[in-house]
């Protein structure tokens, strides 16, 4: 088993944040996607935890060629099944069930399956998985965590997720197992509900810069 790495690092290698994305109203998917690839952050992970969530993730795969859009909170085959049909590219769980794997095991579409202790992490790399969500990235240990399962888990990239923000996002990507961090500050639910588009570009090119 393999995670179809070659499908998904460069999604992850490719932006340092990933913009995690709770979408309640889907005529707001289209401009948002539109918005956050602008700013440099093509890559955008819709949440399923709305009603709306796959029929944004529909929106964004047909209308928004320049986005590449991936499903999130993905919990069991099914929702796994169901995004990859509405367009998903990538698919992120919080952890990984037997369910979830064997999913993907069958599914052309990558998954990032979430870890936290190193018995989680070490079971995902069992089954071929090197490249790994940690969440809730802050309230399991933060980046001191994390860069202490740096050296007895070397080969393992992780996308810290959960309490990461713009004043600690730098501290993270510093780290050597770190490949890029997901975060919802990039599309705070106030500007999406204003349609203030221009603020999110802008939100997103700040974030780029992260990477320098």
């Amino acid at each position: 088993m393999t995670q179809k790495t070659d499908l998904l690092l460069p999604v992850l290698k490719g932006q340092p944040v990933i913009p995690v994305i709770l979408i309640q109203n889907v005529a707001d998917a289209v401009p948002l996607a539109r918005a956050l690839a602008a700013g440099g952050l093509p890559a955008i992970e819709i949440t399923l935890r709305t009603a709306a969530a796959l029929d944004a993730i529909r929106a964004v795969a047909d209308e928004v060629p320049e986005a590449i859009v991936g499903a999130g909170t993905v919990l069991n085959a099914r929702q796994y099944e169901e995004a990859s049909a509405a367009g998903s590219r990538f698919i992120v769980s919080p952890g990984a069930t037997p369910q979830l794997i064997e999913a993907a095991r069958h599914s052309k579409v990558p998954l990032l399956p979430g870890a936290i202790t190193p018995g989680e992490i070490m079971a995902l790399r069992e089954e071929g998985y090197t490249m790994l969500k940690f969440f809730p990235a802050e309230q399991a240990g933060g980046a001191t965590f994390l860069k202490s399962l740096a050296s007895p888990l070397a080969g393992t990239l992780f996308c810290p997720t959960g309490g990461v923000s713009i004043a600690n996002a730098k501290t993270y990507l510093s780290l050597p197992n770190v490949v890029c961090v997901g975060g919802s500050w990039i599309a705070p639910e106030e500007l999406v509900k204003a349609g203030k588009w221009d603020e999110i570009t802008k939100l997103a090119a700040d974030a780029v810069k992260l990477a320098s």
